[in-house]
């Protein structure tokens, strides 16, 4: 067995702490950031290895790594319980992070904003949900309302329950949107029928649909961007 070199051993550009220094953090690769947090090897591996290998038993997704347990990530030779806690710790972080954006969109301008916006409310649910925000003359955000709940398959539909909200708010416009959990952006037939019919409701009480989004962790898909509305 070779011997292992310990990242102290490295020139300093090749560690990840002083590499995030002199060259800031988009230099840095998941596994360099992953290290840093991880902090020390063992006899065999160093952090950056063990980094490594806990990213390979996700398939390097760090949304599936977000989702692991500290029993889980201490499958992982060379991480044990605390560590495991200061991975889960960073990673919850980055979600808050991710979270407040939806703070900073007063205005919804494009479909990007829009997917930004729902994100934070459906990221993380393994069933459908269908979302609708209210917005002024100005494309102001109004408010935001979860309309209804599906399983994992899909979610009933109700234009009523849509348009009553608009009402009450006097909105101008508002853009509906759901998630697809199997993170799928392809849109179902059943997903087809529900814009056209309130597309088409939504010109006779004079209210615009700006957009439908499908939401999914890793992008979405836009009707108004494909040109279906």
């Amino acid at each position: 067995m070779s011997e292992n070199i310990s990242i102290k051993n490295w020139a300093d550009d090749d560690k990840p702490r002083e590499k995030l220094i002199t060259k800031g953090r988009p230099a840095l690769s998941d596994a360099e950031l992953l290290a840093i947090l991880i902090n020390t090897g063992n006899t065999t591996d160093s952090a950056l290895d063990i980094a490594k290998k806990l990213l390979a038993s996700v398939n390097n997704d760090l949304y599936k790594l977000s989702k692991l347990t500290v029993k889980e990530l201490s499958n992982v030779r060379g991480i044990g319980p605390a560590k495991a806690v200061t991975i889960i710790a960073a990673m919850e972080l980055g979600l808050r992070k991710k979270n407040d954006v939806k703070e900073e969109l007063t205005i919804l301008r494009t479909s990007r904003d829009a997917y930004y916006h729902f994100l934070p409310y459906m990221s993380d649910l393994q069933h459908e949900e269908l979302w609708v925000v209210l917005l002024n003359r100005r494309g102001q955000i109004i408010s935001t309302h979860a309309v209804t709940r599906g399983g994992v398959a899909g979610t009933a539909f109700d234009v009523k329950i849509i348009f009553n909200l608009a009402l009450q708010h006097l909105a101008s416009s508002i853009i509906l949107a759901h998630n697809h959990p199997s993170g799928n952006l392809t849109p179902s037939e059943q997903d087809i029928a529900i814009t056209a019919k309130l597309n088409a409701s939504c010109k006779l009480l004079d209210i615009n649909l700006n957009d439908h989004i499908i939401v999914a962790q890793k992008g979405y898909y836009s009707f108004g961007d494909e040109g279906k509305l």
